[in-house]
């Protein structure tokens, strides 16, 4: 199923709608191109709308046959994401992850893509426009950092360590409240927790072998599906807080990824005992 998309085509689509939607807009949005969602954090700028338009177009001209899921057009129709779990072939888009980085001026935000076919994800693409490179991954052929000039280099996770000296990320504002006081304070535990308010490049540092954890509690689509595999490609253990494989209809029961089984049974007994 994955070879009915070109990854390749579909990372160059990603790199021109950045170059043509989002990048102009960079640290030139006016009043009138930003606005809130569901909370002032949760925004939408002109660049996400335009962005995903246009990836949109393309994708409808290219594989007219697969079902198109970009973050917008959920939030435009909310029904759109149940026709994910039974789709043969489905594309899922986040347009500007990181929309309240690039909103603030911050240049830390990415373009996603997945290939979902019968229920699995089959390829993921986490462009960088600042950095004009690609992290991907087809399923069951490794992790990749890409360059436009053709340049690969093979990515893997970082080697395990004891947890004292565990570096990561971890989102706990979707947690419950009492969870997220417990979750915060065993948070001691490891030597360092960030947040860069952007999944494409937590998961790129995270698969580039700089980083031991990531943790999500909120899991749509268009945020995880792509980091999610290239994570496993690049040697990860990834799954839902329960154990079980995380797939692309889920939503919630939580995320934890971690460079082996080892290391992710010790974080989720340790720290994140949700």
């Amino acid at each position: 199923m994955a070879s009915k998309i070109d990854v390749t085509t579909l990372a160059d689509l990603l790199r021109r709608a950045a170059k043509a939607e989002i990048l102009p807009r960079f640290r030139r949005l006016g009043s009138n191109d930003v606005r809130a969602k569901s909370e002032a954090t949760d925004l939408v700028t002109e660049a996400d709308l335009q962005a995903e338009r246009m990836i949109k177009a393309e994708v409808a001209a290219l594989w007219p046959e697969a079902l198109f899921i970009g973050e917008e057009s959920v939030a435009d129709d909310s029904a759109l994401l149940g026709r994910l779990a039974g789709s043969e072939l489905a594309i899922v888009v986040d347009p500007v992850d990181g929309t309240f980085n690039f909103a603030s001026g911050i240049p830390a935000f990415g373009v996603m893509a997945s290939v979902v076919a019968n229920g699995e994800t089959v390829a993921g693409i986490i462009y960088d426009p600042m950095g004009d490179d690609w992290v991907l991954a087809e399923k069951g052929g490794g992790a990749w950092l890409r360059r436009p000039d053709g340049e690969a280099e093979r990515l893997s996770v970082a080697k395990p360590v004891v947890l004292d000296q565990m570096v990561g990320m971890a989102s706990t504002g979707f947690l419950p409240r009492g969870k997220r006081d417990e979750v915060l304070a065993n948070l001691a535990k490891v030597r360092f927790l960030a947040n860069y308010r952007c999944a494409a490049h937590e998961y790129r540092a995270f698969a580039g072998g700089h980083v031991h954890y990531l943790m999500y509690n909120k899991l749509m689509p268009w945020d995880h599906l792509a980091g999610t595999l290239i994570s496993q490609e690049a040697g990860a253990h990834a799954a839902r807080f329960d154990g079980s494989p995380y797939l692309p209809h889920h939503v919630d029961g939580g995320l934890l990824i971690a460079p082996d089984r080892e290391s992710w049974d010790l974080l989720r007994r340790e720290v994140f005992t949700v």
